[in-house]
């Protein structure tokens, strides 16, 4: 599957829906997926007429997180053009003039989890499920993961999400302010397309300065990232851990 197909646009009046579209891998974040989305944002920072994106995963999940089956860096100068380009990725949803929401259905997963928390306002299906399960692959959370939660949830929540790894439902991610609502299955496009287009009748300049603001200290994040999470690639318990899971076994992790 190319670039091209594994993210559809479509346009709402003033409102660009992203649907990232990768149904053999549960709409895993593969490389083409996160290139896909910075041409995206990209062409949607230049175009004037859009004044909010929506979001979104086909097929009734989210994402199911990075694509486990091409992870991996051979060395630190791979690992950091990894995250370079995701990077550019993060900062153009964090950054974006525009507003994002997120609609999410199923599953949102490790790093689609993250995509998840890079939008500004979350919107999910009583049966979705978010979960950090990053140190199932011997790796901790990327893509912002430990800039956007924290403010999210605070420390103390922040630390329970990403050390236990363990699923949060919609109603318990509404109650703790993971996510902004919930509605019901098969309804959070419909609902994240009704809230993007009170945008139509706002102030850009306002809502475009008021995101940078919040952005502060995402660049510094996002470089502490990059060392970490480049270090852990080339780590054997890393390497481990995607054996394991091809193989559908449980790990077995040496601290190594």
């Amino acid at each position: 599957m190319n670039n091209a197909t594994m993210l559809t646009e479509t346009r709402e009046g003033p409102v660009l829906v992203l649907t990232m579209n990768y149904p053999e891998r549960r709409n895993a974040l593969a490389m083409p997926m996160r290139e896909a989305m910075i041409a995206a944002l990209e062409r949607a920072e230049a175009d004037r007429d859009v004044r909010a994106l929506v979001l979104t995963g086909a097929g009734g999940i989210f994402s199911s997180g990075g694509d486990i089956s091409a992870m991996g860096a051979r060395d630190i100068a791979a690992g950091r053009e990894r995250f370079r380009i995701t990077h550019r990725f993060v900062r153009l949803m964090i950054e974006s003039s525009r507003p994002i929401i997120a609609a999410v259905e199923g599953w949102a997963a490790g790093a689609g989890m993250s995509v998840a928390l890079c939008c500004d306002t979350i919107i999910a299906a009583e049966d979705a499920r978010f979960v950090a399960s990053f140190g199932r692959v011997g790796l901790m959370g990327d893509l912002g993961l430990l800039h956007t939660l924290p403010a999210r949830v605070g420390q103390g929540r922040a630390r329970q999400i990403l050390l236990y790894g363990e699923p949060v439902d919609a109603p318990r991610a509404e109650q703790m302010g993971l996510i902004d609502q919930v509605v019901p299955n098969g309804r959070a496009l419909e609902a994240a397309l009704q809230r993007a287009q009170m945008f139509a009748a706002a102030a850009p300049l306002p809502v475009a300065l008021t995101k940078r603001w919040l952005a502060q200290g995402l660049a510094e994040a996002l470089e502490r990232e990059r060392d970490l999470q480049t270090m852990l690639f080339l780590s054997a318990d890393h390497a481990e851990g995607v054996e394991a899971f091809m193989q559908k076994r449980k790990p077995f992790f040496k601290g190594a």
